[in-house]
């Protein structure tokens, strides 16, 4: 009996995608030089599809396991649930979005989704090659819509060309209209070297239509059982030692005559609290600041929704500002062209782990604000930057993890709250193959301290040690105002007091913030200590670090003060002692 789009295949296709990324991702990162040659996207469409594969065992746990049996012979999850299973593909997707080839996957998850909950409205029709055949289609025309600016040679092209192939297939049969596809796609990829300069100078075909075709093979592979016909790889006639090996300088040689070369960063962010009309004024205002822009929906009606947004540009906070004039942003991402390029250059890419590892060794610090941010990427961090209304998920942790690329990773979670959720993602990333030690930073000072420390040149467990040591060695502590009457260890509080904390107590109570500061600053000191750093919360005045550096350059002379903005929402302000 021919095979349906049913939970079960779903599953499948999704699971046997996973592993047909892993094999090819380095392949495809080596190949990538448009629109930027940062050697990444088949990394970013592996994570995607690994959130994609996280959203649909999310859903289909919600409907109650995989216990009852389908048509095809499996144990399957219950009536009716594809079109749930598909969502849930779908909203993985969409979270997960890595870059711009994750951003094209998750419109053509969507596709599915929304062809199988059509199919399933219509009296309950079977989805077949035709929901297939209309899930392409769909994608198609999303994913031209998610592009402010699409050319042909990229993988629009290559999932055109497949939607149009279905859309002529005679068939029903689902294996047959997913063969026809993924023929169309492979063909429009070998087509793709002579439609874009970039890819013609390379010598190579587009590295995220490649990926593409790697999916829908994998569909057929899973319909049929057989392995398909082989795909142009590395260039657009076969093996990749027929074209040229791009990585590294060379391939930012390559592609720097187009796409986003003279940009130096790529920024995502999830937003939601918007609506249609406010989505179009972002779009329209991200390409003022950058190209690469791409702005998808979970297709809520009015655009309420969820938005996956993604640019490239130069100006961080314009991008930002943006978003916050469009609704809420949060789950913000800043990836540096600089480091992935001169990262991939300077290590040397190990393809036996399947290209995932382009670097040796990477900190990763989890931060609260974007100032802060901006310091731990200055001072060489990789950085996931946390909302302030939610707590950081293991997967996201997991995500960021991956995404620094690296074999070895130092991660710093600079909150004892999220220590065990850190645990936890750096056991995920161990059985994954990627080494990950965690220092359990209290502060993101006691993060900042560890990685003033961090030195590439020393062995690995030297490294962690002295930064364990760093961290441990930094006393921090930060004022908070109080909201309501209260009793704490130094007396009794009311609304408008401040309240100074160290080692998560309460230690005094003062009039005000600059009388407050300075009061923490001398308790803190009092056993001694050589530098103390100030982070400014997002309210807080710049005269407030002033007026604290002041006065403790002339009580004490003999410590260093730095003071910083760190944005945070939380601590107006929060001191370090070192």
């Amino acid at each position: 009996m021919p095979r349906i789009l049913d939970a079960v295949l779903l599953r499948q296709w999704t699971a046997a995608s996973t592993a047909a990324l892993e094999r090819h991702c380095a392949e495809i990162d080596r190949i990538n030089v448009f629109p930027v040659p940062d050697g990444d996207t088949g990394t970013n469409l592996l994570l995607t599809m690994r959130a994609a594969g996280d959203g649909l065992r999310r859903g289909l746990r919600e409907l109650g396991g995989m216990g009852s049996t389908n048509g095809s012979g499996a144990a399957g999850p219950p009536e009716g649930s594809a079109v749930t299973a598909a969502a849930a593909l779908a909203r993985g997707a969409l979270m997960g979005a890595r870059g711009n080839s994750g951003v094209i996957l998750s419109q053509v998850l969507r596709g599915i989704s929304e062809a199988v909950a059509e199919a399933g409205a219509a009296n309950g029709a079977e989805p077949d090659g035709s929901v297939l055949r209309a899930a392409l289609e769909r994608a198609d025309r999303l994913a031209f819509a998610a592009v402010a600016q699409p050319l042909e040679g990229t993988v629009l092209s290559v999932l055109r060309a497949a939607a149009r192939a279905a859309a002529q297939c005679a068939s029903d049969r689902l294996d047959e209209v997913a063969a026809v596809a993924a023929d169309a796609a492979g063909i429009a990829l070998r087509h793709t070297t002579a439609q874009l300069p970039a890819l013609a100078r390379a010598e190579v075909v587009d590295a995220g239509g490649f990926g593409l075709v790697v999916i829908l093979d994998a569909l057929v592979e899973v319909l049929t059982g057989r392995v398909p016909v082989a795909r142009p790889t590395a260039s657009g006639g076969g093996s990749p030692a027929a074209g040229r090996q791009v990585r590294g300088r060379d391939a930012l040689t390559a592609g720097r005559e187009s796409g986003s070369a003279e940009f130096d960063y790529e920024v995502m962010y999830l937003l939601d609290g918007s609506d249609t009309a406010r989505i179009d004024r972002l779009r329209a205002e991200l390409l003022t600041i950058g190209d690469s822009v791409a702005v998808i929906g979970d297709g809520a009606p009015d655009g309420t929704g969820l938005w996956n947004v993604h640019v490239h540009c130069t100006d961080i906070g314009a991008a930002l500002e943006a978003g916050l004039g469009a609704g809420r942003p949060h789950r913000i991402t800043v990836m540096r062209f600089a480091d992935q390029v001169d990262d991939g250059a300077d290590a040397g890419v190990d393809l036996a782990d399947g290209g995932r590892f382009v670097r040796s060794r990477a900190v990763l610090m989890v931060v609260a604000g974007p100032q802060t941010a901006e310091l731990a990427r200055d001072a060489g961090a990789d950085v996931l930057e946390c909302p302030a209304d939610r707590p950081v998920a293991d997967d996201e942790l997991a995500a960021a993890l991956a995404g620094t690329r690296a074999r070895h990773v130092v991660l710093l979670p600079n909150d004892p709250d999220l220590t065990p959720v850190a645990e936890r993602a750096a056991s995920a990333a161990r059985r994954d193959g990627q080494e990950v030690v965690v220092v359990p930073t209290a502060s993101v000072l006691q993060g900042l301290s560890a990685l003033a420390v961090h030195d590439q040149a020393r062995r690995s467990g030297d490294d962690v040690v002295a930064m364990a040591e760093a961290a441990a060695g930094t006393r921090t502590g930060g004022l908070l105002v109080a909201e309501s009457e209260a009793l704490t260890w130094v007396g009794r509080c009311s609304p408008g007091d401040v309240l100074g904390l160290s080692d998560g107590e309460v230690v005094l109570i003062a009039p005000d913030l600059a009388v407050g500061a300075l009061w923490l600053a001398h308790r803190m000191l009092t056993p001694g200590g050589e530098l103390v750093t100030a982070l400014l919360g997002a309210d807080a005045d710049d005269e407030l670090g002033e007026r604290l550096a002041d006065d403790l350059r002339r009580t004490h002379p003999e410590v260093d003060v730095l003071v910083y903005r760190g944005g945070q929402t939380d601590y107006p302000l929060v001191l370090g002692v070192e």
